[in-house]
């Protein structure tokens, strides 16, 4: 198995998307679990301006709380923003040119091809693995065939690997539709329950109460929301990105093998 093909397999940035991974976690724990601060008591319980202060501190603090009464449908999206930020960070690492298209390979093994060191060619292409490397080992395997084989084999090679390309880009596109599908979710769970409560109390219902039970059910709906607008952007941003850099790839395929296109073509007319 050609070694670019077994990195994409197993993921070549796998270690990195699971540090990244944990550390979002980690810092996501860290700011939910800072609890609402205890509100100092007022020396003078008549005191306009303290009771502003607690007003103020409370709304500050209760926000990761909100969060937090979101249930396990917010769970479910703040994760789905970890991943999505992670995935994010790898394609930004992962999907540039000087990693599927290394600098001067296109040029050195089209020099060794002109002195007719196939094997060298190989060499070259096995040292730099990249998407480049695969598309012209790919016509490399076809050689002694002739030139339409080859350009077949190497078109195959660029579909097979902007597929894959496109299937890790996918990702995001999931994110970005399932997140504000959970939201809406967990907004009508919420009302549901806010309407049950309502509906089991003594007495007439308070609006108070009411109000409450529906400022936390659209929470999930706004979270939802936050994740999926960047997650589709980051979707469209990237997929036009795969598309660019496959198409200079090929390009650049095509490219190292002009001359002996040339020689080849003139032999088989020359029959």
């Amino acid at each position: 198995m050609h070694p670019f093909v077994a990195t994409v397999r197993r993921g070549q940035l796998r270690p990195l998307t699971l540090r990244l991974l944990l550390t979002l976690a980690v810092i996501l724990v860290l700011v939910a679990g800072h609890g609402t601060p205890a509100l100092a008591q007022p020396d003078d319980a008549g005191s306009t301006a303290t009771n502003q202060e607690q007003a103020a501190d409370a709304n500050q603090a209760s926000f990761w709380q909100i969060v937090l009464n979101s249930g396990p449908v917010g769970i479910v999206i703040l994760l789905l923003s970890i991943g999505g930020a992670a995935l994010v960070v790898e394609h930004v690492i992962h999907i540039r040119a000087r990693v599927l298209m290394p600098t001067g390979l296109s040029e050195k093994v089209r020099e060794t091809l002109k002195t007719g060191h196939v094997a060298q060619a190989l060499q070259e292409c096995q040292a730099e693995p990249s998407l480049l490397s695969y598309i012209i080992q790919s016509g490399l395997a076809e050689i002694d065939g002739k030139w339409t084989s080859i350009e077949k084999a190497m078109e195959d090679a660029t579909a097979e690997q902007s597929a894959r390309l496109y299937r890790k880009v996918e990702y995001l596109s999931v994110i970005g539709n399932l997140a504000p599908m959970l939201g809406l979710l967990g907004t009508v769970i919420g009302m549901v329950m806010a309407f049950r409560d309502v509906s089991t109390a003594q007495g007439a219902p308070q609006a108070k109460e009411l109000a409450e039970g529906i400022y936390l059910a659209l929470v999930t709906t706004v979270e939802g929301l936050i994740v999926a607008i960047p997650a589709l952007a980051a979707f469209a941003y990237f997929r036009n990105r795969v598309d660019q850099l496959v198409a200079e790839t090929a390009q650049q395929a095509l490219h190292v093998f002009t001359p002996f296109k040339r020689s080849r073509l003139a032999g088989e007319r020359s029959r």
